[in-house]
């Protein structure tokens, strides 16, 4: 798939039908095999008790906070990191400038110069939680990619792929665009909030993935970070030409009773990818 060229016109609304292609694209089908899916017991804990996770990148750190709203997706998040070590050298292997930065494709942490990466995944989902109107796409949110409505009409999320919005600041037109996928989605029972419109016209976001996709935690520190990533000149498939890679991903604050525990090995079993059209 060629790269979107944002500077011309008439390829703006093709720019937000590719965007999200490309976040569903991002995670195929095929799978590697792990150990377990998410634990069933669900920690309940106040927002203001969030977890936070560093993830430290050959590019500098960024720090998110994850949300109790979303509990499956905070824990199975915390779990990967905290058991596994699993995001540790995988590769940021897509970004879209003004859009978002995506990462956790197992095959991505040994994959050559040039490989077409974000066709895998773990080999379970996790169940949609998209919680709006309180929480949507803005600038920094922390979201998990999915396969297309075709093969996964209830939206559930990837096991491992996550991205995170960058998004330019939204005119009318953006908003608008963002206002009619609700309704297509929801008819009148969700509509975006005059906070959302806030944030969308101040600050910047990517109001048309709202309801498509879980978002399940923000960036605290290290935006000027992902701004880095996300302008870094890519090839074809919106993979970066120099490797852009996670370092270590750590928990700096964790669940009540939930310690760091000694890393497992999680096994993988190397399936054939998906076909790109």
């Amino acid at each position: 798939m060629q790269p979107i060229n944002i500077t011309y016109k008439h390829m703006k609304n093709v720019m937000l039908i590719i965007s999200m292609l490309l976040l569903c694209c991002g995670v195929g089908a095929q799978t590697a095999k792990n150990v377990g899916k998410v634990g069933a017991v669900v920690k309940t804990v106040k927002a203001e008790e969030r977890p936070e996770v560093l993830i430290e990148t050959t590019m500098g750190n960024i720090r998110v906070a994850l949300y109790n709203e979303t509990p499956l997706h905070r824990d199975n998040f915390l779990k990967l990191i905290r058991e596994y070590h699993y995001y540790d050298s995988l590769l940021f292997h897509r970004v879209i400038p003004d859009f978002m930065i995506q990462a956790g494709d197992p095959y991505s942490k040994n994959a050559p110069k040039g490989a077409v990466l974000g066709d895998h995944s773990l080999d379970y989902t996790i169940p949609a939680e998209i919680r709006l109107p309180q929480i949507y796409h803005k600038r920094g949110a922390l979201a998990a990619a999915r396969e297309p409505d075709m093969v996964n009409p209830k939206r559930e999320s990837s096991s491992s792929q996550f991205y995170i919005v960058y998004g330019r600041k939204q005119d009318e037109r953006g908003l608008q665009r963002g206002r009619d996928n609700l309704r297509q989605l929801f008819g009148d029972s969700i509509k975006m909030t005059d906070e959302m419109r806030e944030a969308y016209t101040t600050v910047g976001g990517t109001p048309h993935l709202d309801g498509g996709y879980t978002v399940f935690g923000e960036v605290l520190d290290g935006m000027d970070v992902v701004d880095r990533i996300q302008r870094v000149e890519r090839d074809a498939n919106d993979r970066p030409l120099e490797d852009v890679r996670i370092i270590k991903a750590t928990i700096l604050k964790d669940l009540p009773g939930m310690e760091e525990k000694p890393k497992k090995v999680m096994k993988r079993v190397a399936k054939k990818p998906v076909k790109r059209k």
